[in-house]
Parts: structure tokens; sequence; C-alpha cells
């Protein structure tokens, strides 16, 4: 899926579903797609978009060509997330100002990082979405470096292809298959409808029981 069609047909979509809807949806397709403990480092953005992958390794005797991150950046398309695989080590860093100031520019919408960010403070002062597992202040210089870029990668225990779909929000994030895409949107989006109806029944008045028995609220994932 090029940048074009997914930010005309889909990213409209994709913003009107938390990242719940999208899990309960991709549960109910028997798909492994939410991560655990990769959440927004400040605010409540709500991002989604094409992934570039970066794959992160210890430094050594093999030399990185260039700085983490460029690469990715410079294949980006407006739209695009930018994924990076550290292991989920948060005690290095592997993004900070000058790569949320360039990816900005490039039209990227938002960093996820299985690991840690630092310069926090200049990327919530330019409005760059940056989700991770923490924060630290050092440098990655002479401690990791890019392994590789736009190669399959894992995030927490989901897999992650370039061109497969994030989408984060406050409660945190999903991974959803490029070709499972308008599967996974139609059953999130049923599963909102219904739960948009349940709560205006209970403002309404009716008894959780009740709308527990009208919905069948435990067997809602059920196909």
């Amino acid at each position: 899926m090029n940048a074009e069609t997914y930010n005309n047909n889909y990213r409209k979509r994709l913003q009107k579903l938390s990242t719940t809807n999208l899990s309960d949806a991709l549960d109910r397709l028997g798909i492994r797609g939410a991560v655990i403990g990769i959440r927004p480092l400040f605010g409540m953005p709500k991002v989604s978009g094409r992934t570039v992958t970066i794959k992160i390794t210890a430094a050594g005797m093999m030399k990185s060509k260039r700085h983490l991150g460029v690469d990715a950046i410079a294949s980006s398309q407006p739209g695009d997330v930018i994924a990076i695989d550290n292991r989920g080590d948060i005690y290095n860093n592997c993004w900070g100002e000058i790569l949320s100031c360039a990816a900005q520019k490039k039209g990227v919408t938002g960093v996820f990082i299985d690991g840690a960010a630092r310069d926090v403070d200049f990327c919530q002062e330019i409005g760059f979405p940056v989700f991770a597992r923490g924060i630290v202040p050092i440098t990655a210089r002479g401690r990791i470096m890019q392994e590789d870029f736009n190669c399959p990668i894992r995030l927490g225990d989901v897999q992650v292809r370039p061109g497969d779909i994030l989408a984060g929000d406050v409660n945190g994030l999903v991974v959803i298959p490029v070709e499972k895409l308008d599967e996974v949107l139609t059953a999130a989006e049923r599963i909102l409808e219904k739960e948009e109806q349940m709560k205006a029944d209970i403002l309404a008045g009716m008894d959780i029981l009740e709308v527990d028995g009208k919905y069948n609220y435990e067997q809602m994932l059920k196909k």
C-alpha cells in the first residue's frame, strides 16, 4: 500500500477508533497485534501510519555507516510512522531531538520505540509524538547502533514489517498487518458502534444487567 492510498482511504477511519477498539478487533480475528508497555511520553496523541522500521544492535567492532535513524527518515513518506526495535532496552537512548526535528520536517507523524528516548522536552515543544518504554539522558554513540532499517522487526511480542500499520494513543500501541487492514477496521468499527449503543442505553437509565444481556457483552468478540 502506498502512502497516498493510506492517507486518502484509511487515515480518517483509524482516527475515529481507539487502540482498545483495534485490539478487540484483532482478538476477534485471531491476530496478535497489541504491544504492551509502549505508551506516549507526553500528552494524549493519537497517531497512525504505514511503518518504516529500524533494528538496533550493540555498538562494537562492526561500525555503523550513518547515525541510527537517518536512513529511515530519508526513506519515509508523509504520513508514515517510524518503529524502532531496541529489544525493550530502557537504559540506552535511540531517539532524540535532531531525529524528531528531521522526521517532522519529512512529514513523519510519530515514532514508536521498543526502548528509550531522550530530549522529550524538545519533542513536546515541537509537537512530535514519541511513544517509548522510558526516558534517559545518555547518547546512543558508543553504546548502540543501527543494525538495519526497513526490515522485519519485533515490538514486544509482535512482528512488524515495513508497510504494516501502527496505531497508538494514550492506551498503547497496536500493529495491524497491512493485508488485514480492511478486515480489522470493519471489525473495530462494529465493536465501536455496539459499545456506543451500550453506553447510550446505560446513560438512558438501563440497568447494567439488562445491557449485559441485551448485547451479550461477554461474548461480543466471538465471531
